[in-house]
């Protein structure tokens, strides 16, 4: 589906603060906002951040909740590492290798926005990993 884009809508709790940590941090473009919410492109993908006076709660660990890029080369996975400690944006886990010498090996990190919204960036070293490599169980860390 070569003429669809992802789009993904996710809690906020500060508009202003969003903005920064979005355009300003990741490089996202900004978009429509209202008052309620604000529209991202992150790599020509729609993010949508509406805004919420619940506040949900705080997740243990990476999972169930996160979303980010996966890169396709890991030069432009480091260039985006780079800028992310450049900007000092907050890391909610540092950079790490996961299932090393294996056929799912990648390169991770994450980054947590102001509201607590987990974003990971990742490359693979083989990028049959991306949506294969079904002889591996592994999905995620465990628990």
């Amino acid at each position: 589906m070569k003429d669809t884009l992802f789009h993904l809508a996710f809690p906020i709790y500060d508009i202003a603060a969003a903005k920064r940590f979005y355009v300003d941090g990741l490089g996202c473009t900004l978009g429509r906002e209202s008052n309620h919410a604000v529209t991202f492109g992150l790599t020509g993908h729609q993010l949508v951040a509406h805004l919420t006076t619940e506040r949900l709660p705080q997740q243990q660990g990476i999972y169930p909740h996160h979303f980010g890029l996966t890169f396709l080369s890991k030069d432009s996975w480091q260039r985006f590492l780079e800028q992310a400690q450049a900007k000092q944006l907050p890391f909610y886990q540092q950079p790490r290798i996961r299932f090393p010498g294996t056929r799912i090996e990648h390169h991770t990190f994450f980054l947590e926005d102001p509201s607590g919204n987990l974003l990971e960036f990742k490359h693979y070293t083989h990028e049959s990993a991306i949506f294969g490599e079904r002889d591996y169980s592994e999905v995620g860390d465990s628990l």
